[in-house]
């Protein structure tokens, strides 16, 4: 997945979908970036037996994780995503794999194909579910405390390998939460991370669709619907191959989750 997704759902769909005891009513975003604010779920005050009320809440949260025991954010990387194969031993994601794993809802994120010619311009898609409006990626959060004692919550995605679907696009994606896996992948207090390790892999083939769109989502200004206007697709060549761990630079001021 690359660096910007996009939500666009009704409020009602989204309360539903997520079974949230109350939410504000949802602005449309199409193209959120890095730093901005993202809305995420989390488990909410578990109810009475026998009670039917919704447990979940909805938030704001900075899109950019700060592990709690950074001192200085100038000196510490932007993190707004985390691969699910290390998270859980990873220095900077642990104690939240552990303690704040959340959700965060989207109608669908942006991803760029690199074509293998040199010079050759990279094609935007816009990937989203062939079914439904709304999908939950698997998400960490933490509250960073500065010195003066003013906090800010902040959150990161988690990313998987690509399915077969996306893999011609990006070999990375979002981990994608069913509906009937919430409460698993929401519970801190019984569902340790070795518990829901299963939950952390690619979404089936056909669940998403890639429509090409033009390479102005690249650009944070340009916020409206017409970023998703689908374009005529470039010609479909051969990915480069790359060396482990090297990803070629992201066009203009797009940036990368890898």
């Amino acid at each position: 997945m690359c660096g910007r997704f996009a939500l666009l759902a009704k409020t009602d769909l989204a309360r539903d979908f997520f079974d949230l005891a109350e939410m504000d009513d949802l602005t449309e975003r199409y193209n959120i970036a890095p730093t901005q604010p993202i809305l995420i779920v989390i488990a909410g005050e578990r109810q009475e037996p026998g009670s039917n009320l919704p447990e979940r809440k909805a938030m704001l949260v900075r899109w950019g994780f700060m592990p709690g025991w950074v001192k200085d954010p100038r000196d510490f990387p932007l993190l707004i995503n985390a691969r699910a194969e290390t998270a859980i031993g990873k220095a900077s994601f642990k104690a939240a794999m552990r303690h704040r794993r959340i959700l965060v809802p989207a109608s669908g994120f942006f991803e760029w194909r690199r074509p293998a010619e040199k010079g050759a311009k990279a094609q935007a898609y816009w990937i989203r579910p062939k079914k439904g409006e709304i999908v939950a990626f698997a998400g960490l959060m933490e509250t960073w405390s500065s010195a003066d004692g003013s906090e800010v919550d902040t959150g990161a995605i988690l990313t998987t390998a690509a399915n077969n679907d996306i893999n011609r696009v990006h070999d990375r994606m979002p981990v994608i939460i069913r509906q009937e896996d919430f409460s698993r992948w929401l519970d801190c207090k019984t569902q340790e991370p070795r518990d829901i390790t299963d939950l952390m892999k690619p979404i089936d083939d056909g669940f998403f669709e890639a429509i090409p769109v033009s390479d102005r989502v690249g650009k944070v200004a340009n916020m409206g619907p017409d970023i998703l206007e689908p374009v005529e697709e470039r010609a479909d060549e051969a990915l480069p191959e790359k060396k482990k761990g090297a990803h070629a630079p992201p066009p203009s001021d797009q940036l990368s989750l890898f």
